[in-house]
């Protein structure tokens, strides 16, 4: 953690809607004008896809199945943590950036599937905003969640997960449902050991809950609304929160535990932005205070 050079991650497995709340974020930055350094979270993924295609087929070769992004092996975990104590301290550092589709490798210069070259954060900066797969990892060999000053997950119940993934990769990535359901499984492991224990040490999570029938999410025809949704937000530390507040500005919201109010799904952005917004100028009023 860091007074002068504070660091905000969102946190989120594949197809959790992590991209949907950093908008919200972009919002707030922009209408705050705060200056904001990104990182993305694929940019630390170790392979590119022809390298995790590689690495993948070497793993199953001595018997493990279950080799994914979700898992350290993957990823240049321990240099994202390098990257996060250097802005901590000085307020700089690197990244780069995943190539997905042919829309982005017009952009960037480089194909699909490729990373960009690695370059320095963005100079002068008030924080930095990290988006992606560890942003609070801990694990026996780096601990990320250290220097996160204000750490979001973003949680949706595992069904609904599930079926915005298969959508997700079908629709924008051209994925076959099979390979998507084989992805799942593969992560499953590295889902339950590297991922999930991660809402323990987020300050915040956002958890949306469908109000429709999700059971099998691999038939569904279309993600729930949210109009179909509740979304249940759950504080590490409660202690500062209005929550009276929060139940009177945003309607049909109530409280479930003293630490966790539930609103209506299409009331998600107001929310964030009522808790959020505060938050942020909190960290940054202590960075003006610090010099």
């Amino acid at each position: 953690m860091s007074i002068k050079h504070p660091i905000i991650s969102i946190t989120g497995s594949s197809g959790s809607g992590t991209t949907s709340v950093k908008k919200t974020f972009d919002d707030i930055f922009r209408r705050e004008k705060i200056t904001a350094a990104f990182i993305e979270g694929d940019a630390f993924h170790r392979y590119d896809r022809a390298g995790m295609r590689a690495a993948m087929e070497e793993a199953q070769k001595t018997g493990n199945h279950h080799f994914s992004h979700f898992g350290p092996e993957a990823n240049l975990i321990d240099e994202l943590e390098v990257v996060f104590r250097e802005y901590a301290e000085h307020g700089t550092g690197r990244t780069r950036h995943y190539i997905h589709d042919a829309e982005e490798a017009a952009r960037c210069g480089s194909a699909p599937g490729t990373f960009s070259a690695w370059k320095p954060l963005q100079e002068g900066t008030d924080l930095l905003f990290y988006e992606g797969l560890h942003g609070a990892v801990v694990t026996d060999k780096v601990n990320t969640a250290q220097y996160g000053d204000l750490k979001i997950g973003v949680v949706p119940v595992i069904n609904l997960e599930w079926i915005q993934k298969i959508h997700r990769d079908k629709a924008d990535r051209g994925y076959s449902q099979e390979a998507v359901v084989d992805t799942i499984l593969r992560r499953m492991p590295d889902y339950v050991n590297y991922i999930c224990p991660q809402f323990s040490e987020t300050d915040i999570n956002f958890q949306r809950v469908p109000t429709v029938d999700t059971s099998n999410p691999f038939i569904a025809r279309w993600i729930p609304t949210p109009d179909e949704s509740m979304v249940v937000i759950r504080f590490r530390n409660p202690r500062g929160i209005d929550f009276v507040y929060l139940v009177k500005m945003i309607h049909d919201s109530f409280m479930s535990r003293a630490n966790s109010i539930v609103i209506p799904g299409n009331k998600l952005d107001l929310a964030m932005q009522l808790i959020l917004t505060p938050i942020i100028l909190q960290l940054l009023e202590k960075r003006r205070r610090a010099g």
